[in-house]
């Protein structure tokens, strides 16, 4: 990986990020991680589901920087069941402090199946949106970071006229954001649930899925194999 340009490791989630991972990452020349705390606010954090603490977030990102990563990135969510505006300015002004190098801002988007979805169906809530106010919250962060906004796209399902959008400081730019919305880059894709993407001359696309089921993706794991090879071959 000597010359790749950007190796990037979505870390996930404060409660599976351990030193001895990102050392691990660190020593074969991961070059960019995300940490991603979604919001700062506990109380939301236990509505959606997340096992992660804002303190475990916090600690995630301190180790990171300690272990010697210069570029982090945090994803946030807007729009969260019962987040004010001024859960949002807390949420930023935490975010701030600690001065992550990215800064992904996602508008909700909720899933059918999501856990989410089935608090909101319990408790009998009618609509979860963004408004501009919060959404220039962010904005007004990512600048005080010394960031610009380099990317954005929409979803399905998405709360409020919005866009997901990401910001970065000068040179920490997430290459793969950028190449993946202008559909020109053929990408290998290993897991299960993963897309092998290839990108042909003429423009032409052709794609080739993994199964999302762990179980059967171990179990048909040389079939899937294959068929990349096939896809390469021509």
């Amino acid at each position: 990986f000597s010359t790749v340009k950007e190796f990037t490791v979505e870390a996930g989630r404060a409660d599976s990020i351990t030193r001895e991972k990102l050392e691990v990452l660190y020593r074969h020349q991961v070059s960019r991680i995300s940490v991603n705390p979604q919001t700062m606010k506990q109380e939301t954090l236990d509505i959606i589901g997340r096992k992660a603490s804002v303190e475990q977030v916090l600690t995630a990102y301190r180790l990171a920087r300690e272990v010697g990563f210069d570029n982090i990135n945090m994803d946030l969510i807007l729009g969260l069941p019962g987040e004010l505006e001024a859960d949002v300015q807390r949420t930023i002004e935490k975010i701030v402090e600690l001065a992550p190098d990215s800064l992904t801002v996602h508008s909700l988007a909720i899933k059918r199946a999501s856990r989410l979805n089935q608090w909101i169906q319990e408790n009998g809530v009618s609509m979860l949106h963004n408004t501009d106010e919060t959404m220039k919250i962010a904005a007004a962060g990512a600048e005080k970071l010394g960031m610009k906004p380099y990317y954005l796209y929409r979803q399905k399902n998405m709360s409020g006229n919005f866009e997901n959008t990401g910001y970065a400081r000068p040179g920490k730019y997430g290459l793969y954001n950028i190449l993946i919305m202008e559909e020109k880059q053929t990408i290998v894709a290993l897991g299960a649930g993963s897309i092998t993407k290839r990108v042909f001359p003429d423009g032409r696309i052709e794609r080739c899925d993994n199964v999302k089921d762990v179980g059967l993706y171990i179990e048909k794991i040389d079939e899937m194999i294959e068929r990349k090879k096939e896809l390469f071959a021509e």
